[in-house]
């Protein structure tokens, strides 16, 4: 890599991420969730059960902007909010039927996106790309778990 490359990494890698996002975005507008609720409603999907203050690092956003998020959904019907039988001050957060459809609308949604972005690059080519940046992400994770860094792409949604 040269130096040219090596110093545009970063911009390239947050360009891609922002295409992706609104390519996302405006195939889902007529759903009526933002993005930060699609993001949510992902997480949540993923995993059920998970708690409020976990839902704020994951998102990377304050816990009172999880808070209102989460009630705007509960409030939608899209998330249920339960005590955790082990400590009645964390709130677990579970995904409602229609946000279990809704998700399996997104998946289609996001793959869509991904053809897209994907398009022309050679079976080996797209291999390679989503190798490197699983390397980068590894590399950068500071003992993070890998979905904790990675949604598998669906931060995007």
């Amino acid at each position: 890599m040269n130096n040219e490359d090596r110093d545009r990494l970063g911009f390239l890698i947050h360009d891609a991420a922002r295409l992706i996002r609104r390519r996302f975005e405006a195939k889902a507008s007529g759903s009526g969730l933002s993005a930060a609720q699609w993001r949510l409603l992902v997480r949540v999907a993923k995993e059920p059960g998970v708690p409020q203050a976990r839902l704020a690092e994951l998102l990377e956003i304050e816990p009172i902007s999880v808070s209102r998020l989460v009630d705007r959904m509960e409030d939608g019907g899209w998330i249920e909010r339960r005590s955790d039988a082990a400590d009645r001050r964390v709130r677990l957060i579970f995904p409602t039927d229609k946000s279990r459809e809704a998700y399996g609308k997104v998946k289609s949604m996001v793959g869509e996106v991904y053809e897209a972005a994907l398009s022309g690059l050679s079976p080996e080519a797209r291999q390679a790309t989503i190798d490197g940046l699983k390397a980068i992400i590894n590399n950068l994770s500071d003992g993070e778990t890998p979905q904790d860094c990675a949604d598998g792409g669906e931060k995007a949604a």
